[in-house]
């Protein structure tokens, strides 16, 4: 019997193109830990055939990185020398720098260890700077070097002998330490596409792809082809675009030809994501076959008119398959879920070698019902997160399965595409089920609040941008430009972390990472973005740290003395309390305070120095815009009020009982008719510090302040002594 293995590599586009920043490591880390071992392992097999799928998100990232284009701000974070760090930079160590598997790359690590006892297993963010204060500058280098250290795999150590020289140190190491480890994470990005090419070229392996940014192409499709195998769950309004699909996958096949010299023939669609519709779209892009999980075939013929009266055994997975669709005809084949996921999640837990003959002996258990010669057994999994809950990354466990694998009489390791050559599909399928691997359905990115706001603000930009290119004048670069961010935030992954089904610690930076995306489509357009996309998606479990009011005010707005009772009763924004960088060391903003009178909202905020400009963006009861720069020769400030219908265009209105005085602190009056604030109706609000043009500080940091306009009987209701 044929075994096809199919390794996944990706991770998702974490570099916001316009700042040309990588906001997370993860493509750098796992090419020196990941990537370079497991091809590697193949090339000390040479009797090894395996396929290996690359999405092109990853590849273009590393080729981003080799090229200098973008900054890994974590590589730049670990090359800082330890005696020139500041605050921020040894909070985010602190909170970062062990992002890493404890049992088997800390642990072992004595240092590493006493670091992390240090630390703390857990802490809350008020505890954080009280800890950053409980390090040395030893301390923090030897966490900067053993972070990047440990992420370097068994192949990194044998190719680089200086990496095992450095570890046998233990501790105390020098800034000439640091920068040799990522000296060799710099020499690994630079070849280890190379290495899969060689291996390829030598017929050794294959090369596959994905979608280019790794969307969920049948939700990308059509978000209502979710309702086929999620019948119950609440969707977004309808989004459609067959366009972007084809696009991400023919800008997939372009890139894989640029870097590997020849166009794939095999598809891994975005977590095994199918549909009917996709099928005609494969086809066209010059794909001869893709994969999916089993579920997904037994779910399709349980509905196909063919295979509707015979009796359905399991056999039947274990060849390749002819999908019919839309007048395309494709091969496909589906993963063995029980092994494969054995591999990924349970093969760590085990002793090696029972663990191989439990995979050797269920493949030869099948190869006697499969059929002669033909029959094929196919494990797809993830290729690059597994290794981390290996003792020695994996490599006990992987040459032992190769070498069984190539051994063992009744088994055969194929390329996927040798395995369609010598056996072109026979079994044929004319009904294909709507789903992922995961469960056969598409929960995971669609159906919940968050994920469902995530698609209706996707949907909201492109159709900006649909709306501006067909109104001309934007430049074709730009619009390509924008055409990219659009791409960018189609990918699964943001939509993966949004809803209750995963969560991790940095789940507000996947969720910026997603409305950055959006905004640029606006910026490059030369249009501020809506408001509402600088709010999360996800909110932090805690609450914002913000009190209502509790009563009107009438304060004073002369200068800068003030009576007790002007802002008794007002809501106030406790900014010292913010968690994220921008409002650490030299923070602008002190206080925040705000509350209703009769006729008018009343803001102050405390400065310890005025910033270049002040914006209060107000998304409820109506989009509006106060901006307001402030004069260095003692003037008044200028102030610009400007109201929207959509959030995204905004027309200046002239506001006469506006009142505004700039001093020690920004005080506004804002009338309640200027932006029909309604009693009792919900009025939401953020403010913004500009320099230099860039926002430097967000209040609240993140989400909106919300509060109720007072009604009749606010008084009564909200009386205290």
């Amino acid at each position: 019997m044929n075994v096809v293995i199919l390794w996944h590599m990706h991770q998702p586009y974490y570099v916001n193109p316009l700042t040309k920043k990588a906001k997370m490591p993860w493509v750098r880390l796992h090419a020196a830990k990941g990537y370079l071992d497991m091809i590697d392992l193949v090339t000390a097999h040479p009797e090894v055939r395996v396929t290996f799928n690359f999405t092109p998100v990853l590849i273009r990232q590393i080729h981003e990185l080799v090229d200098r284009e973008v900054e890994d701000e974590w590589e730049t974070l670990s090359a800082k020398p330890a005696v020139n760090l500041d605050d921020l930079d040894r909070r985010h160590l602190v909170e970062n720098f062990f992002k890493i598997n404890w049992d088997t790359l800390v642990r072992p690590m004595p240092r590493y260890a006493e670091l992390l006892a240090k630390r703390g297993a857990s802490y809350t963010t008020a505890k954080v700077d009280m800890i950053v204060r409980s390090f040395t500058e030893a301390d923090f280098r030897d966490l900067q070097l053993l972070y990047n250290l440990q992420w370097c795999g068994f192949s990194a150590f044998k190719r680089f002998p200086i990496l095992g020289e450095i570890k046998a140190k233990g501790r105390d190491f020098t800034e000439e330490d640091k920068r040799a480890v990522l000296d060799v994470h710099r020499q690994i990005l630079g070849m280890v596409l190379g290495e899969y090419r060689a291996a390829q070229d030598r017929g050794q392996i294959e090369l596959t792809t994905t979608p280019y940014f790794h969307p969920i192409s049948p939700l990308v499709y059509d978000t209502n082809i979710a309702r086929r195998c999620q019948p119950g769950s609440p969707l977004p309004s309808q989004f459609t675009a067959p366009d972007d699909v084809r696009a991400q996958l023919r800008l997939a096949q372009e890139l894989h030809e640029k870097t590997f010299g020849k166009r794939a023939r095999g598809l891994w669609p975005s977590e095994g994501s199918i549909a009917p519709e996709i099928i005609p779209l494969m086809t066209e892009a010059g794909f001869d076959y893709f994969a999916s999980d089993e579920g997904n075939l037994f779910k399709s013929l349980k509905h196909d008119l063919a295979w509707m009266n015979k009796s359905v055994d399991h056999i039947e997975l274990f060849q390749g398959w002819r999908v019919h669709s839309g007048g395309a005809a494709i091969q496909a084949l589906f993963r063995d879920r029980p092994l494969s996921d054995f591999i990924g999640f349970d093969a760590a837990r085990n002793e090696t070698s029972r663990a191989v003959d439990h995979l050797i002996q269920h493949l030869k258990n099948i190869a006697t019902a499969a059929p002669t010669g033909r029959g094929v057994t196919p494990l797809i999994l993830d290729g690059e997160n597994a290794w981390e809950a290996f003792p020695d990354g994996g490599e006990t466990f992987l040459c032992a399965f190769y070498q069984a694998l190539t051994t063992t009489p009744e088994l055969r390791l194929r390329r996927m595409g040798d395995y369609f050559d010598e056996f072109p599909a026979q079994a044929e399928t004319s009904y294909l089920h709507s789903g992922s691997w995961i469960r056969s359905d598409f929960d995971i990115w669609i159906g919940d609040p968050e994920e469902n706001k995530a698609w209706e603000w996707l949907k909201e930009t492109r159709h900006f941008l649909v709306e501006r290119q067909n109104a001309g004048g934007a430049a074709p670069d730009v619009l390509e430009k924008a055409w990219w961010e659009i791409y960018a935030a189609e990918g699964s992954d943001w939509f993966w972390w949004y809803g209750p089904d995963f969560t991790i610690d940095t789940d507000l930076l996947f969720d910026e990472l997603f409305r950055v995306h959006l905004q640029n489509v606006y910026r490059l357009l030369g249009v501020e973005p809506p408001a509402h996309l600088e709010v999360p998606i996800c909110l932090p479990s805690a609450e914002l740290t913000y009190t209502k009011p509790l009563g009107l005010i009438e304060p004073d707005l002369s200068g800068d003395n003030e009576h007790f009772f002007d802002w008794l009763g007002a809501g106030e924004l406790d900014l010292t309390r913010q968690a994220t960088a921008m409002f650490q060391g030299d923070r602008i903003g002190q206080k925040l305070i705000f509350g209703f009178g009769h006729d008018a909202f009343y803001l102050r905020l405390d400065l310890s120095r005025s910033p270049e400009a002040i914006i209060m963006r107000v998304l409820l009861p109506h989009p509006a815009r106060i901006t307001l720069r402030h004069s260095d020769n003692g003037s008044a400030p200028n102030v610009l009020v400007e109201t929207s219908t959509d959030g995204v265009n905004f027309e200046p209105v002239t506001v006469s009982d506006l009142k505004v005085y700039w001093g020690r602190s920004l005080r506004l009056s804002l009338p309640r008719g200027a932006l029909a604030i309604e009693p009792s109706h919900e009025f939401a609000f953020f403010l913004q510090l500009l320099e230099g043009g860039l926002q430097s500080e967000r209040f609240p940091e993140r989400g909106v302040i919300e509060l109720a306009a007072p009604g009749a009987d606010f008084e009564s209701e909200q009386w205290f002594v």
